[in-house]
């Protein structure tokens, strides 16, 4: 089906939904990422509500866009956008990391409809975002291809063998998206392995480059619909964020990466987010 195009406010208030998703099923699961999954929660609604053409209940529809979360461990994000999407039940969200459930703590394309492909082992996605599209434009298929990318990640040389491979074959059909947090699961991006100057990186290897406020919706819905008119390179869109956006004692605090809220600290973000663990629980569990 064609992109939703959702309003402006709508996708704010969808990313808000699924904000309230990620913090509910962390503390219903106590086992998983909190940081990197709020802090990426604008453009994936964008992406899912807004950009990409997809059916939820044909995953595997011809026609398809493809997406790829070539960081594997922000599943709850990833999987509160497919549920709000309406992939699977919202209440299967509940059963995040649960034993006979098919959300596992990193994406399975076997498990879960609209995984494209088991991701986890960091610097790898672009390369198959890169294969897809590669193997798009030879098929003579219009479909968009999407890599999601920690800047963490980018301290891996896998990453830059695709960022080259992608220029030279110039494929405009390609855009990947950094979550440009600044943090990562051993402290803060520049004191681990810096990776600045990025954009000016991103040139040099002859992408095209957008620089957006990664949580202004007005900016991500621009650079998606720039980037799908660009021609003749690749699109990199480097979303400058807040890890833990939304939840005060979260933001930009690297601890976040890895663990989840205790029920008591993940009730109170709740709160900070509008809602109550009740109300939003009890919706989650109603669809």
């Amino acid at each position: 089906m064609p992109p939703l195009r959702y309003s402006i406010e709508k996708l704010k208030e969808k990313a808000l939904d699924i904000r309230r998703d990620i913090i509910t099923m962390l503390i219903q699961s106590q086992s998983g990422h909190t940081g990197g999954p709020l802090s990426c929660a604008d453009f994936c609604a964008a992406l899912v509500f807004y950009e990409a053409n997809y059916d939820p209940n044909n995953p595997h529809l011809p026609e398809r866009d493809m997406w790829f979360f070539s960081i594997g461990h922000v599943t709850p994000v990833h999987y509160s956008m497919l549920a709000e999407a309406g992939f699977f039940p919202l209440k299967d969200l509940m059963r995040f990391r649960t034993f006979g459930a098919h959300l596992q703590g990193h994406p399975s394309c076997l498990d879960t409809p609209g995984v494209e492909v088991s991701s986890g082992s960091l610097g790898q996605g672009l390369s198959i975002a890169m294969g897809a599209a590669l193997g798009s434009r030879m098929d003579n298929h219009p479909r968009r291809v999407y890599c999601i990318m920690g800047d963490g990640e980018q301290q891996e040389g896998s990453v830059w063998e695709a960022v080259m491979a992608a220029a030279h074959y110039k494929l405009d059909n390609l855009c990947a998206i950094i979550d440009f947090n600044r943090a990562q699961i051993d402290g803060f991006v520049e004191n681990v392995i810096g990776i600045e100057p990025l954009a000016d990186k991103y040139r040099a290897f002859n992408w095209h480059v957008i620089e957006i406020d990664g949580h202004k919706m007005e900016e991500i819905v621009a650079a998606f619909e720039q980037a799908r008119s660009f021609k003749g390179r690749p699109t990199v869109i480097l979303a400058h964020t807040i890890m833990g956006k939304g939840v005060s004692f979260m933001e930009n605090d690297p601890g976040w990466h890895g663990k989840p809220p205790t029920p008591e600290r993940g009730k109170k973000a709740l709160i900070e987010l509008g809602t109550s663990w009740e109300e939003w629980s009890e919706r989650l569990l109603k669809n």
